[in-house]
């Protein structure tokens, strides 16, 4: 159920990026104003609240803005203009695998990660073994993530955010993980998750069904602009129907 508090608040977000034709022209950029690049407007005024315990599928083809909504909602990007106002613990299943510090072992990361969400140690202490179970990578769990799979580091990614009480959950494309039967029990802990009272839900799909079987609400992105905000099933509809 969602309440009357706004836990997430967009307000005249724009975000801009430099689209340099080589590496080389990115790196001298910063010493030569004149390199020449492309803008690309990635968001472009976008404006629109999220209440407590609601859950919001957002659509669009690749490159509509969706994952730069994410990333800003999560402090990984930040918007050239406007403001956003994020308020709860949130966790993302964005870049599972980024973070990680390849010298420190697959525990020690648990520690890291927990640590940069906002966790106190005794918090993630209480929930290191259900992270640690829930991975199933077995001893490699005190070796050097160096050492890892990127499926290995998939998973304990995964692990990690499921299994820290977030107040706002993020999930853009990430129930690939692993193969069919660690996708299911993926699946089955994010529907658990968004079940519980007040907990928040972005979900970022291409598959409709899925997100309207979570989510009572979408919004549908185009070329940076929110185009429609209603209904799930609408969004789903007008998406599909690719004439927007």
């Amino acid at each position: 159920m969602s309440s009357d508090r706004v836990v997430i608040r967009f307000s005249g977000v724009r975000k801009l990026y430099k689209l340099f034709p080589s590496d080389k022209r990115r790196l001298l950029s910063v010493f030569f104003k004149r390199i020449e690049y492309k803008e690309k407007w990635a968001v472009d005024d976008v404006s629109f609240e999220v209440k407590e315990g609601e859950s919001v599928a957002i659509f669009g083809v690749n490159g509509a803005g969706k994952s730069t909504v994410l990333k800003m909602i999560t402090g990984v990007a930040f918007p050239t203009e406007g403001w956003i106002d994020v308020y709860g613990r949130v966790s993302a299943l964005l870049e599972l695998t980024a973070g990680f510090d390849p010298e420190l072992t697959g525990r020690e990361n648990v520690y890291l990660k927990c640590q940069l969400m906002g966790m106190t140690d005794s918090e993630i202490a209480a929930a290191e073994q259900a992270i640690v179970d829930f991975a199933e990578i077995g001893e490699y769990i005190d070796q050097p993530t160096r050492t890892f799979s990127s499926g290995m580091l998939s998973r304990l990614g995964f692990a990690i955010n499921v299994n820290t009480e977030p107040e706002i959950f993020i999930v853009d494309e990430a129930l690939s993980t692993g193969d069919s039967r660690f996708r299911k029990k993926c699946l089955e802990r994010v529907r658990g998750i968004i079940d519980k009272d007040n907990v928040t839900l972005l979900f970022v799909t291409h598959a409709t069904e899925t997100a309207v079987s979570f989510c009572k609400r979408g919004l549908v992105m185009k070329a940076g602009k929110v185009i429609f905000d209603g209904p799930a099933s609408e969004a789903a509809e007008l998406y599909e129907g690719g004439s927007y």
